[in-house]
């Protein structure tokens, strides 16, 4: 959090207003030399004067999460001039309504898949047959030994309740970070 000096160069928001860096410059710590699109930004939208105001109003330990969610708001207005980060906002609340429905789509899979999986406590369960795949064959048979042959396999064991939790789970991640990559670009 120094302060630039004669010797260091200025912050970004002097060097953009054109003025010299003093050591108590409200600015320096919060937009460093590095950042001078940051500064852009936040001036370009809120006016240097607002947010000297705005700064010299907080404590200090309230004045870099200010200039952050400045510089977010600026950044979200300058790539939607419309919406803002309001926008990004929105898409957001229909992803997670949209998740919502999904989820619970899932969960009313999952009760009737459980309830159907439980019999009724009068009636006894059949044993399962053992769960391997076989080869049959098919088709006639020529004095070459002919026909062809095809896989057969019984239907697969019933999902545990488990399993299809964290397969739901690894579907909404995946959609999340889809949907991120399409925010991101």
């Amino acid at each position: 959090m120094a302060s630039s000096s004669s010797y260091n160069s200025p912050c970004a928001a002097c060097k953009f207003l054109r003025r010299k860096c003093l050591p108590g410059c409200i600015f320096a710590p919060y937009f460093p030399p590095e950042e001078p699109q940051k500064f852009a930004n936040v001036h370009k939208i809120f006016g240097a004067s607002n947010v000297t105001k705005l700064l010299n109003e907080l404590l200090p330990h309230q004045r870099e999460d200010a200039v952050n969610s400045l510089a977010y708001e600026a950044e979200a207005r300058v790539r939607d001039p419309v919406y803002g980060c309001v926008g990004a906002i929105s898409f957001l609340q229909r992803q997670v309504q949209r998740l919502q429905k999904e989820l619970d789509s899932a969960n009313a899979d999952l009760l009737r898949y459980a309830c159907n999986d439980m019999p009724p406590p009068s009636l006894s369960v059949p044993p399962q047959m053992p769960q391997r795949s076989f080869i049959a064959r098919f088709g006639n048979e020529s004095a070459s030994g002919g026909g062809f042959y095809r896989l057969l396999l019984q239907p697969p064991p019933p999902l545990t309740l488990s399993l299809i939790l964290f397969l739901g789970l690894i579907l909404r991640i995946s959609m999340i970070e889809e949907e991120k990559e399409e925010v991101t670009c």
